[in-house]
Parts: C-alpha cells; sequence; structure tokens
C-alpha cells in the first residue's frame, strides 16, 4: 500500500527522499510528496501521478533542509488528487501514513466544530489538526503526539514532523509496518527495508503501539505511555543490487527469470540432500504435525491460489481435510475450530492486513500458526508458531510471480513432512519425491528457454477482448493464477475456471473471438481435459494449449489449436510449478505489446496492509 520515507541527518533531505520513494514504488502509488523542515520553515512538494512529476516540481521549487518525510499513495478515502496527497499539514505539523483511520469521520467533525478547515477528502488530514491541537493546549512534540496517536482507531504508520523540533523526526505504529534504519549520525525510517539498504543494513522493526524519536545522533523509543521499551536492531538481508532490475526491462520479467535460482535457494532451506528427506526440523519445533486432525489454510490473492495447490498435496499424502480460505472471508463468518486444526498462512509480505487478522483469530482459538512467508522480519513471520522462509528475495514487481513459486515449493516440501509424520508416507516414497523437488530449477530453465514460443502466443491473442483459463487437478489453481496475472498486468477480463466445469456456465462465452488457454499435462486426467479441450473447440475458441511433450500427442490436437506449447514430463509437485510459468510470461508479453505499465498497474498495490 503506501510508501513512506523519513530521515534526519547532516545531508540534504531531498535527495534521500526521492530517492527513498523510487524504491517504494513497486507498492503501488497514484501520488506522492514530501515535506522538509528547516528550522521553523514547513517546505511542502505533492503532485499526482508518478515520482517523475514530483521531481519536475522540485527542480523548480527546491526544498532544502536536513529533515523530512515522504509518501507514495494509494488512494482509500478520496481520490488520487494533489489535495489529497501526502504529507498533510496543519500550522505546524506534517504527517506521512500508510494505513486507514477508522474513527476518522467523529474526530473531523468534532475539530471542525473547532474551527478547522480541511483541505482535503483524507482520513489522514485529521492526524496533523489533532497534533496541533494538543501543541496548543501546552504538550511538547513527543507529548502532543502521544496525546494525539491516544485518539486514534484503526491501522496506521505515521512519520511526523513539528516546526520548531528540527532536531526530530517522528514515527509511530500500530497495524501497518513501519521500521528504523540506523546510520551514521543520521537516521531513517521506511515501510519496508529496501529505501533504506543504500545507506544502513542496521534496522529497527517497531512493534504495534511503539513510538520512536529519531535524532541524528541516536533512535528512543516507547509506547503510548511514554516508557522507554527495548527492540532489537537487526541486519537486513536485503541488497540494493537485489532491487536493481538491470539488464532485464522490467522488474516483473526479471522475477520470472530468477525463479530457477530462488527455487534452488529455497530448497536449501526446506530439503537434506544427502540424506533425501525433507528437513523442516526448526519450522516445526513447536508444531507437531502428527497431531493435526485439520488444516486451515488462509492467504489472500495469489497466496490464496497456492494455498488452493496445496490442499491436493497435503490431503493426499498425510490424508487429512484441508480447508483453504480467502482471509478478508475467514476472520469475519466465524468459523467453527475443529479440536487439533492448525493454522497455515500464506503471504509473500508477512504484512497482509487479512492474513495477520486470521493469524491472531487463530490463536484466540489455540490453533498453532504455521507462516509461509517470504520476508524474515515481517509482523507475520514473528508472531507465527513456525516459518517456512521462501528464499524468492525483494519481489518489487506487482504481479506475484516468484513468490508463487516459492510458496509451491514450501508447499510441497511441507506435504511430504505431513505424510511422514501421520505415517503415510515411507521413506522411499520420500527419497522419491525430494528427487523431483531437487530437478525443479534445472526444468524450470527449459521452461524459460520457451520464452520466444511464448511472445509469438501473446501477439496472436493480444487483441482479445477476454480469456478463458482451463485446468483440472493442480492445474485448476494454476488457471486461476493465470487469469489473475492477465487481468492484474493487462486489464484484460479473464476468467479461470476447472475444466470439468466449463459445461455449467463458461462455455456459454466462447465463441471465436475467445482464447482458450488450456493446461493439459499427461497423468489420470489427461484425457478429461482432452474432452474438455474438444468442447472448446466445437464452439469455435481459439485454443492455446500447453501440454507434455511426449510423441503420443495426437496429431488433431496440434493442428486445430492456434498454439501449442511442450513441457517435458514432470512429476506431481513439478506440474503447477512448471505449468504456470508459460501463464506468466503470456501475461508479462501481451502486457509489454499493449503498452500497459507492467511493474505497477492501475488501481494496484504490492503489500495490501489496510482492509
Amino acid at each position: 500500500m503506501c510508501g513512506i520515507i523519513g530521515v534526519i541527518g547532516e545531508r540534504n533531505a531531498t535527495s534521500i527522499l526521492v530517492e527513498g520513494l523510487k524504491r517504494l514504488e513497486y507498492r503501488g502509488y497514484d501520488s506522492a510528496g514530501i515535506a522538509v523542515l528547516r528550522g521553523d520553515h514547513l517546505q511542502l512538494a505533492r503532485v499526482k501521478g508518478k515520482l517523475a512529476r514530483l521531481e519536475e516540481y522540485l527542480a523548480e521549487s527546491p526544498c532544502t533542509g536536513w529533515v523530512g518525510i515522504g509518501h507514495t499513495r494509494w488512494a482509500t478515502h478520496g481520490p488520487p488528487t494533489q489535495e489529497n496527497a501526502h504529507p498533510h499539514t496543519s500550522a505546524r505539523v506534517a504527517v506521512v501514513h500508510n494505513g486507514i483511520i477508522e474513527n476518522y469521520q467523529a474526530l473531523r467533525q468534532a475539530l471542525q466544530e473547532e474551527g478547522v478547515c480541511f483541505q482535503s477528502a483524507t482520513d489522514t488530514e485529521v492526524v496533523p489538526h489533532l497534533i496541533e491541537r494538543e501543541l496548543k493546549r501546552g504538550l511538547k512534540g513527543a507529548e502532543a503526539v502521544r496525546a494525539a496517536v491516544r485518539q486514534l482507531e484503526g491501522a496506521f504508520a505515521l512519520g511526523i514532523l513539528i516546526c520548531g523540533e528540527s532536531d526530530r523526526l517522528f514515527a509511530v505504529r500500530r497495524g501497518s509496518p513501519l521500521l528504523i534504519g540506523l546510520g551514521e549520525g543520521e537516521n531513517f525510517l521506511a515501510s519496508d527495508a529496501a529505501p533504506l539498504v543504500p545507506y544502513t543494513r542496521r534496522m529497527i522493526f517497531l512493534q504495534d503501539n511503539d513510538m520512536a524519536v529519531l535524532r541524528r545522533e541516536g533512535v528512543e523509543i516507547t509506547n503510548l505511555l511514554g516508557e522507554v521499551v527495548q527492540r532489537p536492531v537487526k541486519h537486513s538481508q536485503v541488497s540494493a543490487a537485489l532491487t536493481d532490475k538491470w539488464p532485464y526491462r522490467h522488474y516483473m520479467q526479471k522475477e520470472i527469470f530468477e525463479q530457477p535460482t530462488v527455487l534452488g535457494e529455497t530448497l536449501k532451506g526446506l530439503i537434506d540432500a544427502s540424506g533425501h528427506c525433507v528437513c523442516l526440523d526448526t519450522a516445526l519445533e513447536r508444531i507437531d504435525l502428527s497431531a493435526v486432525r485439520a488444516v486451515n489454510v488462509v492467504a489472500c490473492g495469489t497466496s490464496w491460489h497456492a494455498g488452493l495447490v496445496g490442499r491436493y498435496w497435503i490431503e493426499r499424502l498425510a490424508q487429512v481435510p484441508v480447508n483453504v480460505d480467502i482471509a478478508s472471508e475467514y476472520r469475519y463468518r466465524e468459523p467453527p475450530v475443529i479440536p487439533g486444526s492448525l493454522m497455515l498462512v500464506i503471504s509473500q509480505s508477512g504484512e497482509t492486513a487479512d492474513t495477520l487478522a486470521a493469524l491472531r483469530f487463530a490463536q484466540r482459538t489455540g490453533q498453532p500458526v504455521l507462516a509461509i512467508v517470504n520476508v524474515p522480519e515481517s509482523t507475520i513471520a514473528r508472531e507465527a508458531d513456525g516459518v517456512l522462509y521462501t528464499q524468492a528475495g525483494p519481489e518489487i514487481g506487482v504481479a506475484s510471480t516468484k513468490a508463487f513459486t516459492t510458496q509451491l515449493l514450501a508447499l510441497a516440501a511441507l506435504s511430504v513432512a505431513f505424510g511422514r509424520a501421520r505415517g503415510v508416507v515411507n521413506a522411499a516414497q520420500e527419497a522419491q519425491m525430494v528427487e523431483e523437488l531437487l530437478r525443479l530449477p534445472a526444468q524450470l530453465e527449459q521452461v524459460l528457454a520457451q520464452d520466444e514460443a511464448i511472445q509469438a502466443m501473446a501477439r496472436l491473442c493480444m487483441h482479445a477482448p477476454g480469456f478463458l483459463f482451463l485446468g483440472r487437478g493442480t492445474c485448476f489453481p494454476v488457471a486461476l493464477e493465470g487469469a489473475l496475472k492477465l487481468k492484474e498486468i493487462t486489464y484484460i477480463h479473464a476468467e479461470g475456471y476447472a475444466a470439468g466445469e466449463m459445461k455449467h456456465g463458461p462455455i456459454a462465452l466462447i465463441d471465436e473471438q475467445l482464447p482458450v488457454v488450456v493446461l493439459a499435462p499427461r497423468g489420470p486426467l489427461f484425457e478429461k481435459v482432452v474432452s474438455n479441450l474438444e468442447e472448446a473447440r466445437a464452439r469455435g475458441g481459439r485454443l492455446l494449449v500447453i501440454t507434455t511433450a511426449t510423441e503420443g500427442m495426437a496429431g488433431e490436437e496440434k493442428m486445430a489449436a492456434e498454439a501449442v506449447l511442450t513441457i517435458a514430463p514432470c512429476g506431481e509437485f513439478a506440474t503447477p510449478i512448471l505449468y504456470v510459468v508459460p501463464l506468466q510470461l503470456l501475461a508479462y508479453h501481451i502486457a509489454v505489446l499493449k503498452g500497459t505499465d507492467v511493474d505497477q498497474p492501475r488501481n494496484l498495490a504490492k503489500s495490501v496492509t489496510v482492509e
């Protein structure tokens, strides 16, 4: 969602803020701004649109100072306009905010009755006016901030400047992520590590209801009662090089082609290659899989699709029933909890608001929580009882790619461990499945080598008004994911369906204009998928088939399909991982051909940290 950057030091803050905002662009935004404090003079620059416009504004109206805050806004309350862009100000206060102030309407009304005139339609603007009110009552900087924040309800991360306090930068966290970067003679705050790694690797991750006062020489952290609290300093693993897209045109393209490497890195944390076994002892230290009687998988978006694939594997290998829920639905329907249930939460960022709320619900109901996350320092990673880390590295493109395939890899390893713990899988079977997982990086390289063929497929169908994606078994969630990728970055409507459901409605969509992408790996369901393919062909659908490369493939399938992409024979774990990659590339190439913003598609945010 929104991105926050702040700095206090001995260098001009403006350039640091702008560069930091560039490293936060991937979170998604529709306006941007900075505020810089020099003595008692507050300088403000805000624009609608991309950061290039902010740079143009600053070239004409420079801001100079040694303490400042910056923000990229993803609109929630109020449309994307200059007036609604952050920072928001009162007479002496500037604030940037990520989150939602749930009681802002009541606060706004009370402030208006006191004579405050609001300039925006945002929920954020109440914050500087609340602090201003406390200043007028005689409270000083930190005390005024605490008094104002105690009146707020909701989730928020705040960066705050106060005129007359140019030697201080204030930060508050409740619900939305915020961290402190510790430098030499300068200190920073940000929504995540990416904008800070050019300056420091030493970071403090604020916890809920923490307030930090940053000075050039150090940082003090208190709770909202003013009591000093201690938070550990951690060394971030994020590097500036990992957030550079060179030599690729887009981050999404880079991240698709990084998948063989990150799968290999993830395998190192999941597999004992010499022992031909899965090794999850550290992650499962507090979780007894043999005692689990049911699994509740909770996730959002692409991570939910990964959970759907995991259900097939866990139920087959562990013989345990699995329920897969969208986090935003699960947290409100108050589901009954079966004794012996395990909660499995999946999140790339580890900060997804609805998934985090589901985790906390599970803990209140006595369910142990296992998390699959990509960010070790994240809130979900800290609060779960066990964590499987996907070693995907920073994922900058909003449309998730390498995070998805590494999540599937983690789920595959977990399924094997589950089966072993419950006595369903024996050592020989485990060794065979481990060998399948170890072959994945090389197999994925072979799929990526067909990039030009997928580009040609994209050119064939780039002008289509819509798409239908069909799959069975573990390829059904892959069809859902393929449709989602296309919608996210090309803005073309697409539907993903279980192939057997086509006759129950989607077949009405099929005509000579509709590309039907059919996932047809060889296996027990192959003939049924071919039957569904024939039904689409009979209605004039434009068939794009992804199937197993074997001499047994019927010649008429090749001739009747508009395009056929083949993938080498692979095992059950490999199938969804390998078959999703052509769909990622298809969406990518169509987006490039159509000229859309691949890495920052409209209306989307990378990390959804509010409801």
